[in-house]
């Protein structure tokens, strides 16, 4: 899961967002004079614009039921916000199952969805919940070009058997040693690449590299608005070399009531991965995650 991929277009819809909000808005983690009172949900977002998108939309879906909410957008890192989120600092963030599990348990080896949202749920610490994880996920994921998809029928991380002995793979620096890198296609699927050629973290230069040839498959995270104007193929992972990455939200247990998960679970429901990779072409486009999440929200009827 990425946490910057997006983060080109923070700096120019920031002020946008802040302008057109319909909620109460204050410096993350600082005081507000808007709102006081302890029926307040605090909806708290991580440093990305993927995540700030997500946090307007819950807030937004709450609010349509009569639920006071404040937004907290761009807190920090997962190491600022989750301790704001045990302190009560925030009520409500959007997270990603395997990152989180992973944060909480360094040891976590679950891979597949079943397996991190169960494990999730025995991780996290005391006073602080999920709800339903909905089906959209930001992961790592493996890319080729139409063509080459095409050409060699690549649908699956699998199919790249016989043809990677004569291909580079290019990704960041890490994939060289980590499990779901370089070791991992080996050990997962079999399959060997010629060489591994060090680009940046599934962005710009890995794009640049797949279309002029240098390398014949790439990383890339699922959400990324440039895999659909790029014309990439994404291939299935059905081993879960990949850490499943679910977008759920966490909530305080002291601030959750059943007209609250209820609403929640109803983003979580309607949530796709294909249909937030199509949101986040809004945000590069520099809408406003208000508007955004409000036009998001009528199409579902979740307003």
């Amino acid at each position: 899961m990425r946490q910057n991929a997006l983060a080109v277009a923070l700096a120019s819809i920031v002020s946008a967002f802040v302008a057109s909000s319909a909620f109460a808005q204050s410096d993350p983690l600082g005081g507000s004079a808007a709102v006081s009172d302890t029926s307040t949900i605090i909806v708290g977002s991580a440093d990305f614009p993927e995540s700030q998108l997500l946090a307007t939309i819950y807030a937004k879906a709450l609010a349509a039921k009569g639920v006071k909410v404040e937004i907290r957008a761009n807190i920090g890192s997962r190491e600022v916000y989750f301790p704001a989120l045990k302190d009560g600092s925030i009520d409500l963030i959007p997270e990603y199952g395997g990152a989180v599990l992973r944060y909480l348990d360094k040891t976590s080896t679950q891979n597949s969805t079943d397996d991190v949202l169960a494990a999730l749920k025995t991780a996290l610490p005391k006073g602080v919940e999920s709800l339903s994880a909905s089906s959209a996920q930001d992961t790592n994921t493996v890319v080729v070009t139409q063509a080459t998809a095409d050409q060699y029928g690549l649908k699956a991380i699998g199919d790249l058997k016989g043809h990677a002995g004569d291909w580079i793979l290019g990704g960041p620096p890490e994939w060289k040693v980590r499990p779901d890198g370089v070791p991992g296609f080996e050990k997962n699927y079999g399959v060997t690449f010629k060489s591994y050629k060090t680009l940046d973290v599934c962005g710009p230069l890995v794009l640049s590299a797949l279309a002029n040839g240098q390398i014949q498959v790439g990383c890339g995270f699922s959400t990324d608005p440039a895999l659909r104007s790029n014309k990439l193929v994404t291939l299935a992972d059905p081993l879960n070399q990949f850490p499943s990455q679910n977008i759920l939200p966490l909530i305080s247990s002291e601030k959750v009531t059943d007209e609250i998960a209820a609403a929640l679970n109803a983003v979580s429901a309607a949530l796709t991965t294909d249909g937030l990779l199509g949101l986040n072409a809004r945000v590069n486009a520099h809408d406003s995650y208000d508007a955004i999440a409000g036009d998001w929200l009528a199409e579902h009827k979740l307003n």
